[in-house]
């Protein structure tokens, strides 16, 4: 791990800006108003500059500083919502790169599963932070979990509905009397919602398929329409091999779905806290930190997406390189530009959501959420505070210039 010597500046702005959240409000609401950060020129690098002039510190408490000053690290515990890939690089990034250290954390990443829920880990006090797409997340909170939206990486969906060309679904109003595959888990909240709005009813009027987490239904006839995202199992289509040709498979060969673009995208990837410990002083503090850290962490991985792709993959993922470099790449559409400054929670998007999470019906008939979120279930304050520190480090936390690099796939993803 690399060290950073910038650690007693981090600890002064840590401070000031727990300061500055705890004098500014009492409460774990969304701060609707609350101003975006402002464009920042990008550095040449995302890590901390080496020297920087503090600024005076005359109000931290100061076990705070010393803290900060990190006469010892505070343990920390980050439940993933999935395997290690590209889709949590920025905090993988962020071990490997010391900025959690720099901050004076010590951060272990527990792997996500199939039979892992992340915000029931979090809710049960099992993680400090979770990842989780929000309307599960908004879905558990309703159920009881005591957890908050702080951070929101991901600003649009990825999910996808993906058809071969010559099968004639161009919409999710072609999907009747199809056979529509997806993950279920909470994953098919998008596909139903596209559903509902088409007029289409998804208990009778098509022919649910449960699809395993890749493309083989699809690639073997068993399923016509796919689910997929954007970074993974489209992927997975475009590395095999297509038995007329003998070649890979072309974009030209499917029809491809945006849930975003059909305006039924819902917000995905986000960090969770535990809403009952935000009102401690010191977990708020660590809260600021982690979030910050992280930020950078995903600021690292838009300006250096090989070197992110390969960590990943040497951390153990059971996918290829050039397939986490599609991922990397892909994941950064996702996230940037950050117009509101990264991590910062769109009044609209989240509303977006939530309201689509109260219409949209399952196969018997219930909606993902019987009433609008709670005021509290997001807040910026948190995001906010740690964008000023990223800001007093000279990280560019919106990316107004990021462009997605080419990434050539390979038979396999190999």
């Amino acid at each position: 791990m690399r060290k950073h010597k910038s650690k007693g500046v981090i600890a002064a702005l840590v401070a000031l800006s727990f300061v500055a959240v705890a004098c500014g409000s009492d409460e774990t609401s969304s701060d609707t108003t609350a101003a975006p950060a402002e464009e920042t020129t990008a550095p040449e690098e995302t890590t901390a500059p080496e020297e920087t002039t503090a600024p005076a510190d005359t109000t931290a408490p100061a076990d705070t500083v010393a803290m900060g000053d990190c006469a010892e690290l505070t343990p920390v515990k980050l439940q993933l919502q999935w395997v290690t890939q590209a889709q949590f690089a920025g905090y993988y990034a962020a071990v490997e790169e010391g900025f959690y250290e720099a901050m004076c954390l010590d951060v272990t990443i527990l792997e996500g599963a199939v039979d892992i829920t992340p915000q029931t880990v979090l809710a049960n006090g099992d993680a400090d932070f979770a990842i989780s797409w929000v309307p599960k997340a908004l879905a558990s909170r309703e159920a009881g979990a005591d957890i908050v939206d702080i951070a929101q990486v991901f600003q649009r969906s990825g999910t996808l509905q993906v058809s071969f060309a010559d099968a004639g679904i161009a919409s999710p109003a072609d999907f009747a009397g199809r056979k529509i595959g997806n993950w279920g888990f909470g994953n098919e909240f998008e596909v139903f919602a596209a559903m509902t709005k088409a007029g289409i009813d998804p208990a009778s009027d098509v022919e649910n398929v449960a699809q395993q987490f890749d493309m083989v239904g699809l690639l073997e006839g068993d399923i016509d329409a796919a689910e997929a995202m954007t970074y993974n199992e489209y992927a997975q289509v475009l590395e095999a091999i297509n038995p007329d040709t003998g070649e890979l498979y072309t974009p030209e060969d499917f029809s491809v779905i945006s849930y975003e673009d059909e305006g039924v995208g819902m917000l995905q990837d986000a960090i969770w806290a535990d809403g009952t410990r935000l009102s401690d002083e010191a977990y708020n503090a660590t809260a600021i930190s982690f979030v910050a850290a992280s930020l950078q962490g995903w600021a690292y991985c838009r300006d250096n997406v090989e070197a992110c792709a390969t960590l990943v993959t040497e951390q153990g993922s059971a996918l290829g390189l050039t397939h986490q470099t599609w991922q990397m790449n892909e994941i950064n559409k996702l996230i940037w530009p950050a117009e509101g400054g990264v991590g910062y929670i769109d009044s609209a998007a989240w509303e977006r959501t939530a309201t689509l999470s109260q219409e949209t019906k399952n196969l018997e008939g219930s909606t993902v959420l019987t009433a609008a979120p709670d005021a509290e279930a997001y807040t910026n304050d948190i995001v906010t505070a740690a964008h000023a520190l990223l800001e007093a480090m000279g990280i560019d936390i919106n990316g107004a210039d990021y462009a997605p690099i080419e990434v050539t796939l390979t038979e396999g993803g190999v």
